[in-house]
């Protein structure tokens, strides 16, 4: 095995360790959902048994459903797929130092069985009959443009369909501008042409509206500071365990500049086509929404998330190809987040319109994504069997709907294209069956 395979390996399989050692001591939880459940754990009001049911309901059905498939469909792992995991594995593993060590063993296992059994899946979808890998590809490309619209959505959610309206011609206007700038060459250095990003420069006009919007409200509110206040041992309680925190985010932007795992769906296609300034941007606006819903429960609950607020991705995408220094960074970031735990309650306080417009990033990210991987999911099952994807994937969207437990709608896409393409292999091997048997 080639030496940069075993340092990835080793990489990966050091995430898994380290967040399932994270979540066995009730320190850092990748799930916004499981957060909140942790002092109820910690405080004793809830066993080992009930903290481990509720972290599997809350976490298998998004790494079976989500975090996979969108890896496979790009050959990059999305965190969810490791993280959520590791909530798991920490979450089943008893308590004290023997839990620690099961916890870090399964881990580190899960680590590299995924990273070894993503490309694996990648190997065996070559060698089927009919290779589909190629055209599952078009899952994410609509996710490269659409991800250009979350800022007006943002706006729309919190200000309003006019402000909302106004984001989205600018955002389309700038579009159209840096097309034609790019059509006609303006940008010259040296008799170089200077081609600008469409997807990049259109994201900067959106949040330029989106920032301004936000920060035009003003507050005297301190519900931040009080939360402070009255949960001042919980903020100690995660300050106390900061090296195990910028370790594990050293290590996750470390493997995100090895091109090995990536935040967010949007980041992770964009890296896969090379695109990395718009990931970085991507990923950057990904993480501004994360800072009031981390921090917030982070306070709450003495819980951090092994991924921080996320910016650890920002450094790891930007500094492509250097994981050592990655590393650094990512540690730095977790460390600084962690210091700043106090002031950051208390600047949200200060403009409470940046406070909510985190939800809001994170409620419109969430919309485009559903629509970008389903009309991905379409392009790539018609791709696949021409005539049958569209029919395919909007019956499988449509029925899921009427399931008593529904796959999440940002999954469909990808599993609709992923089982065309594994029902058209059998149908395949079944009519070379038939022809075998009765010759033709």
């Amino acid at each position: 095995m080639e030496f940069m395979k075993i340092v990835e390996l080793l990489v990966v399989g050091a995430v898994g360790a380290l967040a399932a050692i994270l979540a066995n001591r009730g320190i850092a939880v990748f799930n916004d959902g499981l957060r909140p459940v942790m002092p109820e754990f910690l405080d004793g009001k809830i066993g080992r048994k009930e903290l481990a049911a509720t972290s599997f309901a809350l976490s298998f059905g998004l790494v079976i459903g989500f975090g996979i498939p969108v890896s496979i469909g790009a050959s990059i792992l999305l965190v969810h797929s490791v993280l959520l995991a590791t909530d798991i594995i920490g979450t089943w593993s008893p308590s004290g130092k023997k839990g620690i060590i099961i916890a870090g063993a399964v881990g580190a296992v899960y680590g590299v069985l995924l990273t070894l059994g993503l490309q694996l899946v990648i190997d065996a979808f070559a060698l089927l009959p009919i290779n589909f890998l190629d055209a599952l590809a078009k899952v994410g490309s609509p996710i490269v443009v659409a991800f250009a619209v979350f800022p007006a959505i943002a706006v729309a959610y919190q200000h309003g369909f006019k402000k909302g309206a106004i984001t989205f011609l600018a955002t389309a206007a700038s579009m159209f501008l840096v097309n034609w700038i790019n059509m006609l060459q303006v940008l010259q250095i040296n008799g170089t042409n200077i081609k600008l990003s469409v997807e990049g420069m259109s994201l900067l006009v959106g949040m330029g509206f989106l920032i301004g919007f936000a920060i035009s409200i003003k507050g005297d509110g301190n519900a931040n500071q009080q939360l402070v206040s009255i949960f001042l041992e919980r903020v100690k309680r995660i300050k106390a365990n900061w090296i195990i925190l910028a370790v594990i985010g050293g290590l996750v932007s470390a493997a995100t500049s090895m091109a090995l795992m990536a935040g967010d769906p949007i980041s992770l296609n964009l890296m896969s086509q090379g695109n990395f300034t718009e990931a970085a941007l991507a990923a950057g606006a990904r993480g501004i929404g994360f800072i009031p819903l981390v921090f917030s429960t982070a306070i709450v609950t003495g819980v951090y998330s092994p991924a921080g607020t996320t910016f650890v991705f920002v450094a790891g995408i930007l500094l492509q190809g250097n994981p050592i220094v990655a590393f650094i960074v990512g540690f730095i970031i977790m460390f600084v987040e962690i210091m700043l735990l106090n002031g950051v309650a208390k600047g949200l306080d200060r403009f409470p319109g940046i406070r909510e417009m985190g939800e809001h990033i994170r409620t419109a990210m969430n919309k485009v994504l559903e629509v970008a991987l389903l009309i991905g999911g379409a392009l790539a099952a018609e791709a696949i069997v021409p005539g049958v994807g569209f029919f395919w994937v909007a019956g499988l969207y449509l029925l899921n709907r009427t399931m008593k437990k529904p796959v999440v709608d940002l999954a469909v896409g990808p599993i609709a294209a992923i089982s065309l393409g594994i029902i058209i292999n059998l149908v395949y091997l079944v009519e070379q069956g038939i022809l075998m048997i009765f010759g033709g």
